[in-house]
């Protein structure tokens, strides 16, 4: 199964993240229900690994970090692959990540070591697609203010991809203090 650790958007976040997405002049805007801030990615393990994972996830107690978005953002140069909203770094969103990480990592899952870079993907551009409709779009919108929130909990998701993009559906919650 594959899988990822992910912080949900209260539904004032993802209403303001859609408004943004309405104006984009290209691109594969997330479904609503699929945009959520990734801690970690775990891509295929198997059910015991991921019952240990679970159980550990459970008996642990992380704080709830605040969050803010610090502008929007593109990877893959010099044509975008992808277009995000970035969250602002913070040392508590650190301490979680890093947290968490170090918990997933004493289960026996592997996670490349990458620099973490939290953001919410808002759309996704076919590959060889003109760059500059976006970039006149990032001039706009590149500083649009976004909600702040905080978060309350963190959800363990199963990705199964499909023909018209990938469903994410919630195996466990676990709450943030």
């Amino acid at each position: 199964m594959r899988m990822f650790l992910a912080i949900d958007l209260p539904a004032e976040v993802t209403d303001a993240l859609v408004r943004l997405q309405a104006m984009l002049p290209a691109g594969r805007a997330v479904p609503p229900g699929n945009l959520h801030l990734t801690l970690a990615f775990l891509d295929d393990r198997p059910e015991d690994q991921l019952e240990l994972l679970h159980e550990d996830l459970s008996a642990q107690r992380f704080a709830a970090p605040d969050l803010a978005f610090c502008g929007l953002g593109c990877f893959g140069a010099p044509r975008p692959a992808l277009l995000f909203a970035e969250i602002a770094a913070s040392a508590a969103l650190g301490t979680l990540h890093a947290g968490v990480h170090r918990l997933i990592r004493a289960t026996g899952i592997t996670l490349p070591r990458e620099r973490y870079r939290p953001h919410v993907t808002l759309a996704r551009f076919r590959k060889g697609a003109d760059p500059a409709p976006l970039h006149r779009f990032l001039e706009q919108h590149g500083r649009t203010a976004l909600p702040g929130f905080t978060a309350h909990q963190m959800t363990l998701y199963c990705s199964t991809l499909h023909a018209d993009g990938a469903r994410h559906d919630p195996l466990a919650s676990y709450p943030l203090i």
